[in-house]
């Protein structure tokens, strides 16, 4: 396959209600879309890069300076033919930016099995046609909002709540849902790396309302830390922020840092590194689910896709489009009696719809190769 250049695009689009977790609250998602242009086809890769390095190191305006300074370029300096399998080994002079050089491979990725006529779910090994899907919750002013909130996402058919929480935001709030809406809800927490080492007799206060887990508690660089939290709670420890390759992963789990793995493939490089963190997950008896970053349905398809794969049994983040965006720059994701089907198209199986991604489109910039 031969890249003939790669389309950045910047897109600006509003949510539908403020999402707050404990390192800031978003109103809008500021996104940068890749569209690999080959001889044969074209594909598209989804940044889920921050507009701000608060979840981690990378921020959108950075995730594009790198990318138009030295991926892409790198991309362009290898002669003949190009796969996707070859784009990390093209990268890896560059340190970090997990999520641009994701971006770069995703689409490269897709516009490779479009080009083959293979879908990216039957190209990553799935298993299943439709995926069981959950909601993330964000922290709410009161907690008579919070109740309202989940209310709404369990009439909707979400099967799956996860709360966010932040000290001062986390016993009450959980005690509350599991008080209105039972014990059979299920129901996890997520506090983004918003507690220390200190806080564990307070985590522990969570063991009572038998969560599914408790992801990233501590700061991703403390795995120890990890590990003896695990050791003195009850509940699962669930990593996120931690997980940025394979090898973290299995260093995670020989550690007894976590029982659980959030694999978000933006935050590890791209879809083939997430398979592999799959595969070491499930050799190690390890249930993994699928993160979310409030993509487009470009990004959510691909997402979907991954969450089909066997070892994917906790519902994900892969919630429906209606969830985050009024309008979406592809069809509408829709919820069926909890679940979403995968696409069946070749790639990630859907393509932007051209007003609507013009509509919201900032800035588009062209790199040949």
């Amino acid at each position: 396959m031969k890249l003939t250049g790669v389309e950045l695009r910047r897109v600006r689009m509003p949510l539908v209600a403020p999402f707050r977790t404990s390192f800031g609250t978003q109103t809008v998602r500021d996104a940068l879309l890749l569209r690999a242009v080959t001889a044969g086809a074209e594909g598209w890769g989804e940044c889920v890069a921050m507009s701000d390095p608060r979840y981690s190191p990378e921020y959108v305006e950075g995730c594009a300076d790198v990318l138009t300074r030295f991926l892409v370029p790198a991309l362009a300096e290898r002669r003949g033919e190009l796969d996707a399998i070859g784009v990390a080994p093209a990268l890896s002079p560059f340190k970090g930016h997990q999520m641009a050089k994701a971006a770069l491979e995703t689409a490269v990725l897709d516009a490779e099995l479009r080009e083959r006529g293979v879908p990216l779910s039957r190209e990553l090994g799935a298993v299943r046609e439709r995926v069981a899907c959950g909601v993330s919750v964000g922290i709410m002013d009161s907690v008579p909002e919070l109740l309202d909130a989940v209310a709404g996402y369990l009439d909707a058919g979400y099967v799956r709540i996860k709360l966010k929480i932040e000290p001062g935001w986390d016993i009450a709030p959980v005690r509350a849902v599991r008080e209105r809406f039972g014990d059979d809800v299920l129901l996890q927490v997520d506090a983004n790396t918003a507690y220390t080492r200190a806080d564990a007799r307070l985590l522990a206060g969570l063991d009572p309302f038998g969560l599914l887990l408790i992801e990233q508690p501590l700061p991703e660089d403390d795995l120890l830390g990890h590990a003896e939290l695990a050791r003195r709670v009850r509940t699962p420890i669930c990593l996120d922020e931690s997980i940025t390759s394979a090898r973290a992963a299995a260093d995670a789990i020989a550690l007894g840092a976590t029982s659980i793995v959030n694999i978000k493939p933006g935050r590890v490089g791209g879809y083939l590194e997430a398979r592999r963190i799959h595969d070491v997950c499930a050799a190690h008896g390890v249930p993994v689910w699928c993160g979310g970053m409030l993509e487009t349905g470009l990004g959510r398809a691909a997402n979907v896709a991954l969450a089909a794969l066997p070892g994917f049994t906790v519902p994900g983040d892969t919630s429906a489009s209606d969830r985050y965006y009024r309008t979406d720059v592809t069809e509408p994701f829709a919820l069926d009696e909890g679940h979403l089907r995968v696409p069946t198209g070749p790639g990630i199986g859907v393509e932007p719809l051209a007003d609507a991604l013009e509509e919201v489109t900032v800035s588009t910039e062209w790199i040949a190769v």
